[in-house]
């Protein structure tokens, strides 16, 4: 079905993005839940809950984060955790923010290719190895921290990335139907499938990159032209 979508010679219009999408800022990749701005002793609370969490990933990896577990070592209400966090997916997702955050920076204000400063296939290119490289070293966090299928595509972190893919898209195809061509390239950095290709399949990191940028160039034509 979406390959016919791809390949029809008139394909749909696509619906113009929002003005914001085109400027390069940096992306809230807070938790939804979180109040636009943190009262200090709510923001203290917070970073203790966090580091808590931090120290028994490295103590006892991600197995060991509960929200019990945690509310202990932070010495708090596991009511607290709960009302900071929600659930301990919402816990999990607040720790890869941070990481999220400098990889934002990274493809927003960071050097070229993955910067502003090159063409945008080649930072096109450029994003997928970094996002294949910044899941692979933390993969057991990543794979816990997936919400379910109702969450999964409406968090903060997923959809900026996404919405990075879409404007390099409309920069390289502006009559394709972007929207649905970056769900399909994301489709491929979803960490459980580098978990399965690297560690099931035992596939190097390296072929993991060259498909990726394999994928790119034929996706937006590239590969034609070489």
């Amino acid at each position: 079905m979406l390959y016919a979508v791809f390949m029809s010679s008139a394909p749909p219009p696509f619906p113009k993005l929002q003005e914001s999408l085109d400027e390069p800022r940096l992306l809230q990749v807070g938790s939804a839940a979180d109040e636009p701005c943190l009262r200090a002793d709510a923001a203290r609370n917070r970073a203790k809950l966090l580091q808590a969490a931090a120290r028994l990933i490295a103590e006892h990896g991600v197995a060991g984060v509960t929200m019990e577990a945690v509310a202990a070592a932070a010495q708090v209400g596991k009511g607290t955790v709960f009302r900071r966090f929600g659930d301990r997916t919402g816990l999990l997702l607040a720790l890869l923010d941070h990481s999220a955050g400098q990889l934002q920076a990274d493809f927003l204000g960071g050097p070229p290719p993955l910067g502003p400063g090159a063409p945008p296939l080649e930072r096109l290119r450029a994003f997928g190895v970094a996002v294949i490289r910044h899941s692979a070293e933390r993969l057991d966090l990543q794979l816990a921290a997936q919400p379910e299928p109702t969450r999964r595509f409406s968090h903060p972190a997923v959809r900026a990335l996404r919405a990075h893919v879409m404007v390099l898209l409309r920069q390289i195809l502006p009559d394709a139907d972007c929207e649905l061509l970056s769900l399909t390239l994301m489709a491929y950095l979803d960490p459980a499938l580098i978990s399965h290709l690297t560690r099931q399949c035992e596939m190097p990191m390296e072929r993991l990159e060259a498909g990726w940028t394999d994928l790119v160039d034929r996706v937006t034509g590239a590969a034609s032209s070489r």
